[in-house]
């Protein structure tokens, strides 16, 4: 049979037999197949599936491990091409661009480890299905023969959402780029207050987005800070204006502490505020209706510091992992990013130092240091 990629021929029928045999006998492999809960296979030199473990054989839809032996992995899978080719997985056309195909041919090649994305569409009846699997191929010898372990992850899901957000933050960043530019200009051709209200808006919205990209890429953040001075007067202001009408500062007391008013720091004035309404949001979520919480700012020579207080301790076990990403003590889905945006944006990218310290005597405070 003439093959794109791979080599097309197949094990005879008894060495496969044998060594489906040999398999199923081997102690190492039966562990593996059945302590593993992730997609399992092993394949023999010729890419054919000579083990299987139940948790593949439940997503391959098969009631039994014969049903998948002697089988290649686009053909257990039902990958479109190979039955519309009527041809070997590994041999048609699409195969050298296929990630599954390239990782297990290179690990039999270089004789190593190779993970590779694949983009498989399989057919289910009349349907066909677009899946992404990640593919790992790892070689192993058993009784001086060479197979190949072959671990598949299904992250769909995943591929799906990274491709859907970059999509969203490249749409939304056009359209916000249009509307600071529009804004801009109205400024410049009417002295009506309201428009450069608009323009400061669009501004604001532009790099909140872009704040926002970069939380969601922490490895590769790609966000540049624009500093400028501000004061702590400055982002007071900001902060009243903010939480006025705030839901979790209904029934509760925001009391801000000027004393240090005049100090002014050279920093960005977005991140700024991200950290410290962080901050104030969730010393507001933890008092008490009627409660307070106090705001204050203290300088010296070379810092600039905020305070936010409030009368709650942070119990011990939840002290210890409260930057942690994806720690929340909150049940819903997609909590566990406050804190840890704190410490990201206001160390990682400001430069400065976010700590806090709770008893139950003296509530707890949260502080965010900058350098001036």
């Amino acid at each position: 049979m003439k093959s794109f990629f791979a080599p097309a021929a197949k094990t005879g029928s008894k060495k496969l037999a044998a060594q489906i045999e040999i398999l199923s006998a081997h102690p190492v492999v039966s562990g593996l197949l059945y302590s593993i809960n992730g997609l399992l296979a092993v394949l023999n030199e010729q890419r054919q599936i000579v083990a299987v473990n139940d948790s593949l054989l439940q997503m391959l839809n098969l009631e039994s491990a014969d049903e998948a032996l002697g089988l290649r992995p686009g053909e257990a899978l039902q990958c479109t091409y190979v039955q519309e080719e009527s041809a070997c997985c590994g041999t048609t056309r699409m195969c050298s661009s296929c990630g599954a195909a390239i990782a297990i041919v290179s690990s039999l090649e270089q004789n190593k480890p190779v993970e590779r994305i694949c983009a498989l569409t399989t057919r289910k009846g009349d349907e066909e299905i677009d899946l992404a699997l990640q593919v790992r191929s790892q070689p192993i010898l058993i009784d001086g023969e060479r197979f190949l372990l072959l671990f598949l992850q299904d992250v769909t899901l995943q591929q799906q959402r990274a491709a859907l957000e970059r999509t969203f933050f490249h749409d939304i960043n056009n359209m916000l780029a249009a509307l600071e530019g529009a804004s801009e200009l109205l400024v410049r051709q009417t002295p009506i207050p309201l428009a450069k209200n608009l323009h400061q808006a669009a501004v604001r919205l532009h790099k909140e987005i872009a704040i926002q990209r970069c939380l969601t890429q922490t490895e590769s953040c790609s966000y540049q800070p624009l500093h400028h001075r501000i004061s702590a007067a400055e982002v007071f202001k900001e902060l009243k204006n903010f939480f006025s009408t705030h839901p979790a500062a209904q029934g509760k007391s925001l009391q801000f502490t000027e004393a240090a008013a005049d100090a002014v720091v050279i920093t960005d004035s977005s991140l700024l505020s991200r950290v410290l309404c962080n901050m104030v949001t969730n010393a507001l979520e933890a008092t008490e209706s009627a409660g307070s919480v106090r705001i204050w700012s203290l300088a010296d020579p070379k810092r600039l510091t905020f305070h936010v207080w409030n009368d709650q301790m942070i119990p011990a076990e939840v002290a210890r992992r409260i930057f942690q990403r994806n720690f929340s003590t909150k049940e819903q889905a997609g909590r566990g990013i406050g804190t840890f945006s704190m410490k990201f944006f206001g160390e990682k990218i400001l430069g400065g130092k976010v700590n806090f310290h709770s008893s139950q005597e003296q509530g707890t405070t949260f502080s965010f240091s900058l350098p001036r």
